[in-house]
């Protein structure tokens, strides 16, 4: 990205709107990502794994020197659906592609909408499923389970599941002692990228804690840019937002009952939460203009494009990033670099996100491409083409194509289960995961007026109460 020199505007510092609360003890998160861990180019190569084949067997060996045997499968078809598009949709294809040429299996990508649950409802209704489906909430798998749409894995797909995932990823992808899902791709979902050439303008340092980071807001605002870009017409940016700041405040435990609502979302330690949201979305002129309009690919690029002086110097979002980055051309490491999401409490928060491949029409072809994707071998296919992360902990982290990938991986196979699933994604669809509705709307709603924290909160409780029926 080409920079060019310019006369820095020095405005007024804003009083922040509300008071930043007091620390307090926070998650036992595993903070294995340091702020100098992403400090080189985004690069991406591709690659594939190659096979041997014996008369019933094609035996698949990673990179990582495990294996996974997997059955012969000519003849058979499969359908796989998930919401994913673009880049991630092409890479995710690859991996399907390496499958049938191991097996002889014809599989067939079904682009899903989202929320992909009313989706497969009215596949599963007009009599066409497909035999698996990526989901991304452990509520939506629960969902499927209660509807009587998805099919337990079987021996070969919990043996693979087993062997090289911890048991904290295990549990969220069970319901009632039964696995259901394997969690195939990861997000950390706790990082806040930022203008590189901003932060020098500014003379701004990367922030350990949410002081800190509202002293470099300020700092960011003073040489003439907006500091923040919110990406809220699409509401998940949001509860993300609030999640690692009610993680790291309120602590784990508060985190898990609110998750399940065993606590009311008027609860104060919501109150706590929202006012310090509020810190930054309630101070004028910290977050871009039209942010309620803006979705999320938008808010990284307009980060990352107009020279130094972009629309924003930061913005909040987890890995998958890169993606947007990349297309706006930006180099992570020189450009476009990051930063831990700040502690609030005492320590930093690990939020993370993921998608499962759950099974909905069960045959031996469909457990045989979950037990694929469980293994080694399917990860360091995705891995070596950029812009995944996975929970797999016997991927070999030298698949991964560059440092900023490889650290991520890292950090997050580190933390064992030292972490916290997105709550949003936790929740029944209609409270966490439906567009203008739920939490989406009442956080989109908060945006657009951060004083109105009771009337926030009241929303939000009458939603939740209404979607988990307590």
């Amino acid at each position: 990205m080409r920079r060019t020199s310019r006369i820095i505007r020095i405005r007024r510092s804003p009083e922040p709107h509300g008071p930043t609360p007091p620390t307090r003890r926070a998650v036992r998160a595993a903070a294995a990502l340091a702020a100098g861990v992403l400090a080189v180019s985004l690069t991406a190569c591709g690659g594939d794994d190659g096979g041997g084949n014996d008369d019933d067997k094609d035996k698949a060996t990673g990179d990582a020197g495990t294996t996974v045997t997997l059955p012969k499968l000519d003849g058979q078809s499969l359908e796989v659906a998930a919401v994913w598009t673009g880049a991630e949709q092409k890479n995710f294809k690859a991996v399907l592609a390496e499958f049938e040429k191991r097996t002889g299996a014809k599989v067939t990508f079904v682009p899903a909408q989202d929320p992909i649950i009313n989706f497969l409802g009215s596949k599963i209704a007009g009599g066409a499923p497909p035999d698996v489906a990526m989901l991304p909430q452990p509520g939506a798998i629960k969902q499927a389970v209660e509807k009587n749409w998805a099919k337990p894995l079987g021996p070969e797909a919990a043996k693979e599941l087993a062997e090289n995932y911890s048991q904290g990823w295990q549990d969220i992808g069970s319901v009632d002692g039964k696995q259901y899902g394997v969690y195939y791709k990861a997000a950390n979902k706790s990082l806040i990228w930022y203008n590189a050439q901003v932060f020098e303008n500014a003379g701004a340092a990367e922030p350990k804690t949410w002081d800190e980071l509202l002293n470099t807001a300020r700092m960011v605002y003073d040489s003439g840019v907006t500091p923040f870009s919110v990406g809220g017409a699409d509401g998940w940016t949001l509860t993300d937002w609030f999640e690692n700041v009610y993680l790291s405040q309120a602590g784990p435990e508060k985190y898990d009952q609110l998750a399940k609502h065993e606590i009311k979302w008027t609860d104060p330690s919501v109150k706590e939460a929202l006012t310090t949201l509020a810190g930054i979305w309630g101070t004028k002129d910290y977050v871009a203009t039209g942010a309620l309009g803006t979705d999320f690919p938008t808010s990284v690029t307009q980060t990352f494009t107009g020279g130094d002086q972009p629309k924003a110097g930061m913005v909040y979002e987890g890995d998958f990033a890169q993606v947007n980055i990349v297309e706006a051309k930006a180099k992570v490491g020189t450009d476009a670099k990051v930063f831990p999401f700040p502690a609030v409490g005492d320590t930093a928060p690990v939020v993370s996100g993921g998608d499962a491949a759950v099974i909905l029409k069960d045959s031996k072809a469909a457990q045989a491409l979950v037990t694929f994707l469980a293994s080694p071998d399917a990860a360091e296919i995705h891995a070596k083409l950029g812009g995944f992360v996975s929970p797999n902990k016997n991927v070999d982290p030298s698949a991964y194509p560059n440092d900023v990938q490889k650290k991520i991986a890292e950090a997050l196979v580190a933390s064992g289960d030292d972490f916290r699933f997105d709550m949003s994604d936790q929740a029944p669809q209609a409270f966490g995961g439906t567009p203008g509705k739920g939490e989406w709307k009442a956080l989109q709603d908060f945006l657009k007026n951060p004083n109105d924290i009771a009337g926030t909160q009241a929303k939000l409780e009458a939603d939740a109460a209404a979607a988990y029926g307590n």
